[in-house]
């Protein structure tokens, strides 16, 4: 369990240092057998200690160490619902945040497919309703549509990813702010997003977007 302790804090001060949480913002999980190693509650990303991590089970239940972030029912739903995923990222990041913050999105498809990148670890980016922060009745309307998508935009919030290994899900959530950015810059302008065939081309295996 050393090997996940020292990776969860290498991401966490890599997101903090490259700006995408701030403050005591975000949360980072790696599963360990039945268990999940967790953030702490209001822990910074930038000076969490690896004898700090929480650990939950499969349920969200708090199993040993400090007090896990009071977001970690949204890590054991999304690694429920996708027994292939191994980790979860969440973030408050600034542009990212801010598509979340929009009127008129699409639910099903908050983002357009900017680029190529976007397509392959993101692939359909669904927005869920507002909830406020550790609202538990966000947990079922996030497992149920993380059964069919690895990354869920929550509304007034941020984003939230599952991937295979925790670099996977970091490589994702930073795509996601990336096209966000990409996103709000072109505001106003036409756009020539990937085509559905170019789009359909680049999807992940059926279940994994």
């Amino acid at each position: 369990m050393n090997g996940e302790r020292d990776a969860i804090i290498a991401a966490a001060r890599s997101l903090f240092g490259r700006g995408l949480t701030h403050g005591s913002t975000g949360n980072l999980s790696v599963r360990v057998g039945e268990h999940i190693l967790v953030t702490p509650t209001g822990s910074s990303l930038g000076t969490v200690e690896v004898d700090e991590l929480s650990l939950i089970d499969r349920s969200g239940a708090h199993v040993g160490g400090p007090k896990p972030s009071k977001e970690a029912f949204l890590h054991a739903a999304l690694l429920r619902a996708r027994p292939a995923a191994n980790a979860v990222v969440h973030t408050h990041s600034t542009y990212a945040a801010a598509v979340s913050c929009m009127d008129g999105l699409d639910p099903d498809d908050a983002l357009p497919p900017l680029t190529a990148y976007f397509a392959m670890r993101v692939g359909r980016l669904p927005l869920l309703p507002y909830f406020a922060p550790g609202d538990q009745r966000l947990e079922p309307a996030a497992e149920e549509m993380a059964r069919t998508h690895s990354a869920l935009l929550l509304s007034n919030h941020g984003p939230i990813v599952a991937g295979a290994s925790l670099g996977a899900a970091l490589d994702a959530i930073e795509e996601l702010e990336e096209t966000a950015k990409l996103f709000l810059l072109l505001q106003g302008l036409p756009t020539r997003p990937l085509t559905p065939e170019q789009r359909r081309a680049l999807d992940p295996r059926p279940g994994n977007n």
